[in-house]
């Protein structure tokens, strides 16, 4: 199959499985499992048709006689578009028992999800800030109607009323900064951006300058970067968890996804305006989110309030990558796969544990999981020494590749930073397995989800260790290596 068919292939059945669904879900036939099984049917296809796409380096635009080189389809693009169909899949298959024991994931529910894919997978192709503008809204309003499905709840509501809200007023950002770009480079095209970056004089560039900070405002906001992050707690602990799960695992890769492309393209030659930006709103987030995840008294909370913390860590490896040398840029890739995995792995026990209650889960709710539940205990255990960087983990891997970037940056006062945040985030992520294994236990009779959803939690679970301790020399499974590999190429493809 050609890239070319590939990149029209994957968003036409991500959305034709929408539109059917949404035709479907009002006949009589429809059940809710139809409907889930459709879903994850289309995830597992698209998945696979994507990944078969991502070991070649190349770069190409989508129908330019009709797209006017607005879309382009890249191992970059590629890459993310795989870890977005993952994403979803796992979501999914390991919120299967939550799905089915509340009432509230109707039909709609598959719709927004498949639609707010949708807009992810031409977001990671946008090479035009219109267009990268309308698909980054059609996933941001599907996850906020997402975030307050469930009418019954005020908390989802207000939820759902403040996100919504406060999304659209930083949305507002990226219009006016696009109006500046494009009333000095008469284009929103990036390629036409770049090259009058490279041919005009830099005094000359005010108004892109002022553009690409007002649209760093409106990335700040949807990564949940401090002081844009208010939303994040409220937001998260409203929402249901496979959806709070889906929107820290998949949709902030994917915006984060759009951030690096725009800012190789063309605002890494402004390192000296952007940098000091960068670095603050890095030291900032990472204090802020540590503070706020050392307080909380739920684990849904606290996970979080720590996904602004690893929001941080990448702004770490934004601030570290030259215009000459773009390894920062594959490590943060490769930490996008770290979190990724960890993050959905993490709201997926919880989703899992959970029995389709809203109530949330406290720290003391987990006492003596480990005894009961050796399984889920383990899987949670190793997710969350991923998000704390824990040595024999992907995540720890992750956080050494965005320090050794910044180090080699000449930032080695950010890299210790990090590092002594890593340390102290032990102490949030560490208390959840002081509960699970030295606390009284508390749930002899509970029966949780299904074997199916406990089968994606424990292979979601291998992944984090294989990362941190896998080769490719052994079983020959793709290992560290391959994922670096991988990252790097994705990077070069950008500048095909």
């Amino acid at each position: 199959m050609s890239n070319e068919l590939t990149a029209l292939l994957i968003p036409a059945l991500l959305l034709a499985s929408a539109i059917f669904i949404l035709l479907f879900g009002l006949s009589s036939y429809y059940t809710k499992n139809r409907g889930y099984f459709i879903t994850l049917a289309t995830l597992f296809i698209t998945f696979f048709i994507s990944a078969s796409k991502i070991n070649t380096l190349y770069s190409i635009k989508v129908l330019p006689e009709y797209f006017n080189s607005m879309i382009v389809y890249d191992t970059f693009s590629a890459t993310f578009i795989t870890l977005f169909l993952l994403g979803g899949f796992l979501t999914l298959a390991i919120a299967k028992s939550f799905i089915d024991k509340t009432n509230f994931f109707t039909h709609e529910a598959f719709v927004l999800f498949l639609f707010s894919l949708f807009g992810m997978v031409v977001l990671t192709m946008a090479n035009e800030l219109l267009t990268a503008f309308i698909s980054l809204e059609i996933a941001s309003m599907s996850v906020y109607i997402l975030v307050g499905i469930n009418r019954n709840s005020l908390k989802a509501s207000e939820a759902f009323f403040k996100y919504l809200l406060l999304g659209s007023f930083a949305a507002s950002f990226y219009l006016l900064g696009m109006m500046l770009i494009y009333a000095q480079a008469k284009s929103t095209h990036l390629d036409v951006i770049a090259e009058y970056i490279l041919t005009t004089d830099f005094d000359a560039q005010l108004l892109i300058i002022a553009g690409g900070m007002l649209i760093m405002l409106t990335i700040m906001f949807k990564i949940a970067a401090v002081p844009f992050g208010a939303w994040v707690l409220d937001v998260y602990e409203g929402a249901s968890l496979p959806i709070t799960a889906y929107m820290a695992g998949v949709f902030k890769i994917a915006v984060f996804a759009f951030a690096l492309r725009i800012y190789l393209h063309d605002y890494s030659w402004f390192e000296v305006i952007y940098d000091p930006l960068l670095i603050f709103g890095a030291m900032v987030t990472i204090v802020v989110g540590s503070l706020l995840a050392v307080i909380q008294s739920s684990v849904k909370k606290m996970l979080a309030a720590s996904s602004v913390v690893h929001s941080g860590y990448l702004l770490i490896a934004f601030a570290s990558i030259e215009a000459n040398n773009q390894d920062a840029a594959s490590a943060i890739m490769f930490y996008l796969f770290a979190y990724f995995i960890s993050a959905i792995g993490a709201f997926g026990v919880l989703s899992y544990i959970s029995k389709g209650s809203d109530k949330l889960i406290s720290f003391d709710d987990l006492d003596g999981l480990g005894q009961d539940r050796p399984i889920i205990a383990a899987s949670l255990s190793l997710f969350l020494l991923s998000l704390a960087g824990f040595p024999s983990t992907i995540g720890f891997i992750g956080k050494f590749y965005i320090f050794t970037a910044a180090i080699e940056s000449g930032y080695t006062f950010l890299a210790l930073f990090g590092a002594v945040s890593a340390f102290i985030s032990i102490y949030y992520y560490f208390k959840v397995i002081v509960h699970m294994y030295f606390k009284e236990s508390a749930h002899l009779d509970i029966h949780y989800g299904y074997k199916v959803s406990l089968a994606f939690i424990i292979i979601s679970a291998i992944i984090v260790l294989w990362g941190g301790i896998g080769t490719s020399l052994l079983l020959n499974i793709p290992g560290i290596n391959a994922l670096n590999d991988l990252s790097k190429y994705s990077i070069e493809s950008l500048g095909l």
